[in-house]
C-alpha cells in the first residue's frame, strides 16, 4: 500500500494512446504550447502525445493497441526491424516515464481518453489499495461537485499491468465523451 503523505515531484498527462480519442491530444497539444495552467511549484508536468502516427492516421492504433503493451514481454522485446510500432512506443514511453516498477518511474500518469458510452467525465483507478490515488479521487470530486464525477474501480489481475499509464507509480484514467 501508498503512503499517503508521498509527495508528488512528476506527472505525466497523456493524450492520443488511441489515436482517435482527440480530446486528450487537442489537450496535451494545447499544454505543449502553453503549459502554464498545469504548471504547480515543485512539481515536473510533462503533457505526452502518446502514439502520434495513430493520432495523424485518426486511427485507434497502427498494429496493436498501445493500452495492452505494456507489460514485461512487451517492454522486454528486442527491437527488431519488424517489431509492431506500438510495441517499440510502449518501450520509448517506459524509457522517458519510467521505467515502470522503478523509484525512477513518475509519480502519476493521467490517461486521457474519449468514448462513446454514457460515462460523462469518469475517472478510472487500478487500484483500491492505492491510497494516494484515493484521496486524490475525493479531493476531484469535491472540487468538482455538484457535477458528478464516478469512478470505476479496475481491478482486473492482468489489464491494469499492460495499460500505458502503468508505467507510473499511481496511474489513473479520465474518460470524458
Amino acid at each position: 500500500m501508498s503512503s499517503p503523505c508521498a509527495r508528488v515531484r512528476r506527472v505525466g498527462i497523456f493524450g492520443g494512446t488511441h489515436g482517435n480519442e482527440l480530446s486528450g491530444v487537442l489537450l496535451v497539444r494545447h499544454w505543449q504550447q502553453d503549459g502554464a495552467e498545469i504548471q504547480r511549484p515543485g512539481v515536473e508536468v510533462k503533457p505526452f502525445l502518446t502514439n502520434p502516427r495513430a493520432v495523424e492516421r485518426c486511427s485507434r492504433y497502427i498494429d496493436c493497441d498501445l493500452n495492452r503493451v505494456f507489460d514485461p514481454q512487451s517492454l522486454g522485446r528486442p527491437v527488431v526491424e519488424d517489431i509492431p510500432y506500438e510495441v517499440r512506443r510502449a518501450q520509448e514511453i517506459n524509457h522517458i516515464f519510467g521505467p515502470k516498477g522503478s523509484d525512477d518511474a513518475y509519480d502519476l500518469i493521467f490517461d486521457l481518453h474519449n468514448t462513446t458510452s454514457n460515462m460523462g467525465g469518469t475517472i478510472i483507478l487500478e487500484s483500491s489499495r492505492d491510497d494516494f490515488t484515493i484521496q486524490m479521487v475525493h479531493y476531484i470530486k469535491k472540487a468538482l461537485a455538484p457535477e458528478p464525477c464516478p469512478v470505476l474501480l479496475i481491478e482486473h489481475p492482468s489489464l491494469k499491468y499492460a495499460t500505458t499509464r502503468s508505467v507510473a507509480k499511481h496511474p489513473v484514467g479520465k474518460y470524458r465523451i
